[in-house]
Order: structure tokens, then sequence, then C-alpha cells
């Protein structure tokens, strides 16, 4: 399975990629939402991870950009990995076309268990690769 990690922090991506790692699973980062973004339309993703408070363009709009393609991609199951800790904030990240919300520190069995209830759903259909 190959994943995207949309996340400026390099730390938070290797912590991550060890993770998948220890499942079999491919991570590729990216240090921006742009760059993730054209890693999208190149590529073939089981999941995205994204962050949302990154410089230049932040999560929330990555996860527009995505979910207003035209193609299958549009519907690619997208894991938000935030530290922040707005009240509201799991309810806007659904609103705004993330299928999940995941808080830092993320424990390896919360995001081995969201990504597993996505991709049992039928969730990125086509996309595992």
């Amino acid at each position: 399975m190959n994943v995207l990690f949309i996340e400026d922090d390099p730390m938070n991506r290797r912590v991550v990629s060890d993770m998948l790692d220890v499942a079999g699973a491919t991570m590729t980062g990216a240090e921006s939402a742009e760059i993730g973004l054209k890693l999208i339309e190149e590529n073939d993703y089981a999941i995205v991870l994204v962050d949302l408070r990154m410089p230049g363009m932040d999560g929330i709009t990555a996860i527009r950009h995505i979910r207003s393609r035209t193609d299958a991609k549009a519907s690619l199951p997208i894991i938000v990995v935030t530290a922040d800790t707005a009240v509201d904030l799991r309810e806007r990240c659904i609103a705004e076309g993330a299928d999940e919300v995941l808080f830092k520190p993320v424990a390896m069995d919360a995001l081995f268990d969201a990504m597993g209830r996505l991709l049992a759903n039928g969730a990125g259909d086509g996309m595992i690769g």
C-alpha cells in the first residue's frame, strides 16, 4: 500500500514512515501541500495523510483541491493528522472533505485503525498500489 503524508515537519514524517514500515506500507512524504498535490497528480496512493498547519497552502485548502478533482482521485481517503485541538476541529475537517481526524502525537494503533476502517469501507477503490 502506498501512502502520501503531506507534512512540513520532517520528524513527524519520519515517525509516521517508521509506523507504516511496520505494516509493510510505503510512504511518500511531501513537505508542502503544493508538492503533495503534484504527487497526487503523478502517482496513485491508497490513502493521503495531511497536516493542517503548514507554510503556504494549509491542509484544508489541500483537501478542497483533492475533492474538487474530476477523476477518481477526488475520492481518495484523507486522514487529517494535526496538533490543533480546537473544539470543533473534527467536525470542520469532516465538513471540508476529510474522512478521519487524528491528533498528534499519533499512536500507531490509532493510525492503523483509521486506515483499516477507511479501506474496509471501500474508500479509495482502485488506488491501492
